[in-house]
């Protein structure tokens, strides 16, 4: 059960990248940062992972088919209407919006397109929407149905597996003309980033990153994923995995369980992203007998990277790295 509910949300996200205590509201950036409407030329022409689409005018209506860019089109204070709405699990709120992102979607009265992934083409139509904006990766993806979301309205569909959350900020706000929002928000968090440096001490470097898969392994984070970023960003020393131990698709390194001794050799302390829940995974990994000798398991420097350290955007980077500060601060 275990490793298909974290299949499930692998599946929402190819790894390129949640709950925080309860009535945490969500960092939002600073209001004139995110208030600037449109600041290009209309009509315009997108070029996308699905074709070409000519928006003739600024959008005001946008749908969101996948919740892994929603979050990032709030940050950029694009006009989202509604959101399909992600699979059950600890991290999503009662109505499946990711929590990171729940508190501003409620507040600027987001509604729910259809649930649980399950494409609704009509609730869709019904929205009236004038810009559909979706991926093509993952159990979000709606690349089939391409043709039928562009009878609707222009639709840009996003390829979020290779991009880092910076990369796919920039990418909508071209999109829907929010472009100096989103460089707004994205020098915000670089400047904040940069303060948070100063107060961290990670005490064995270097580090990695990962999902914790069970019998079938792990999914390591590379150091030019999201997730290595972050690290690196934080002046953290991180270490990929030997290219002979996995193998490497859109930024992870796959480790069956036979190399997993070897893969994470000169790792000195790794960080486990929940995939499908914010229940403790830490416990499972530390206790797998393949994992026993391996130096970070040994000397007791397995941690959490953080309930929200899976699908980055904004308002999720923002909340692991103050997972840890808090946890790594110079001053504890």
């Amino acid at each position: 059960m275990l490793v298909s509910r974290i299949h499930a949300a692998l599946a929402l996200t190819v790894i390129p990248l949640m709950i925080a205590a309860a009535g945490c509201a969500s960092p939002q950036p600073d209001s004139d940062e995110t208030s600037a409407g449109g600041t290009g030329e209309w009509p315009r022409t997108v070029e996308h992972a699905a074709g070409s689409t000519e928006i003739d005018t600024e959008p005001l209506t946008i749908v969101s088919t996948s919740p892994s860019l929603t979050g990032s089109l709030l940050a950029i204070d694009a006009p989202v209407t509604a959101t399909a709405t992600a699979l059950p699990s600890t991290l999503v709120d009662d109505v499946g919006f990711f929590s990171q992102w729940a508190d501003v979607a409620h507040d600027r009265g987001v509604e729910v397109a259809y649930e649980n992934l399950e494409l609704d083409l009509d609730a869709v139509d019904e929205l009236q929407p004038d810009l559909i904006i979706g991926s093509v990766n993952g159990k979000d993806s709606v690349a089939e149905a391409y043709d039928q979301l562009s009878d609707i309205a222009p639709t840009v569909l996003i390829d979020y597996g290779t991009k880092d959350w910076q990369e796919v900020t920039t990418e909508l706000g071209s999109v829907v003309g929010h472009e100096d929002a989103a460089k707004s928000v994205i020098d915000d968090y670089e400047n904040w980033v940069d303060a948070q440096a100063e107060k961290i001490e990670i005490p064995q470097q270097p580090v990695t990153a990962l999902v914790y898969l069970g019998s079938e392994g792990v999914w390591a984070f590379s150091k030019d994923t999201a997730q290595g970023q972050l690290f690196t960003s934080l002046g953290i020393d991180y270490a990929d995995v030997p290219e002979d131990t996995a193998t490497f698709k859109d930024g992870v390194a796959m480790v069956s369980p036979e190399n997993l001794p070897k893969a994470f050799s000169e790792s000195k302390s790794i960080f486990v992203t929940p995939a499908s829940s914010a229940d403790d995974e830490i416990e499972s990994f530390t206790s797998d007998p393949l994992l026993s000798n391996i130096p970070a398991v040994k000397n007791k420097q397995v941690f959490s990277a953080g309930d929200e350290s899976f699908r980055l955007d904004y308002y999720s980077a923002k909340r692991t790295v103050e997972h840890l500060v808090d946890s790594f601060g110079a001053t504890k």
